[in-house]
């Protein structure tokens, strides 16, 4: 294995915003634009030192860096391990380049990692957590920090689904979607049975007039648990509710019949783990 060039040959000074060389790091505010555009380069984005050293830890791969020149020193041991470009600029060229102000420092485009099998996941699990077309990149940021804290072993998001690597979700779950291992499933709610085929006891958070308690859920001490969570607007799916062994509710007082998703889950996460 050869060794980096060395740092000195490898920054690259920005003046251009036009440059084309920093294209994986334009027009990163047009949130319909990146989500189409990331998965089909097969990259993401890192945002600040702490997600950049948390993902280069997971064994993922940096395609280039991309800061201000004040951000080189606390990063040094970073980028002279790594034998890709580091793209260094003013702050008002990066801001012209990315859309907006770099307040937290360095970024990193990154090669997205392969895909891994539903059933080598599925076969390794306890807990697994499971997203019904959460759309929103911060719960899904959210949730994913709550399973890692809270011994989910595993997230499955379906089709419609917001990407777990946006860039939003990755700096709200602080790195965490590194952690735990993920899936996207291509075929849902034909999948759900796959997991119920892995010995699962499938249970979906829904207001339903047979819907149990969390806390009789967790009574239950099932070995290999799967809860399933959707928005709060639309709740699940027809299919979905109809798959699952279980509907799950999160007893609440003064009236109030629902959290928002990221916070039930957590609450959800807690009163589940495996004891």
């Amino acid at each position: 294995m050869t060794s980096p060039a060395p740092l000195s040959e490898r920054i690259v000074e920005l003046s251009d915003p036009a440059d084309p060389r920093v294209a994986d790091y334009t027009s990163l505010t047009d949130v319909s634009l990146r989500r189409k555009l990331e998965p089909e380069r097969g990259l993401y984005l890192a945002e600040s030192s702490k997600v950049l050293r948390r993902a280069l830890d997971a064994g993922h791969r940096p395609r280039s860096f991309f800061m201000a020149e004040k951000w080189l020193d606390g990063l040094r041991d970073v980028l002279e391990a790594y034998d890709v470009p580091v793209y260094v600029g003013a702050d008002e060229v990066l801001e012209q380049i990315t859309g907006f102000h770099l307040h937290r420092g360095a970024m990193a485009a990154m090669h997205r990692p392969e895909p891994l099998p539903l059933e080598s996941v599925l076969a390794s699990t306890r807990r697994v957590a499971i997203l019904e077309d959460i759309v929103d990149h911060t719960n899904v940021g959210a949730i994913f920090r709550s399973a890692a804290a809270l011994d989910v072993d595993a997230v499955l998001v379906t089709p419609r689904c917001a990407d777990p690597l946006y860039r939003r979700a990755v700096r709200v779950s602080m790195g965490t979607v590194f952690q735990v291992p993920w899936v996207r499933v291509e075929h849902w709610t034909a999948d759900l049975q796959r997991v119920k085929d892995a010995g699962f006891l499938t249970a979906a958070l829904a207001l339903s007039d047979d819907a149990v308690t969390v806390d009789a859920l967790a009574a239950e001490a099932p070995e290999k648990l799967a809860l399933i969570l959707g928005t709060e607007g639309q709740g699940l799916g027809a299919a979905t509710l109809h798959h699952a062994d279980r509907h799950v509710i999160i007893p609440m007082s003064h009236g109030v019949d629902s959290l928002n998703v990221a916070a039930a889950s957590a609450v959800a996460f807690w009163e589940t783990r495996p004891r």
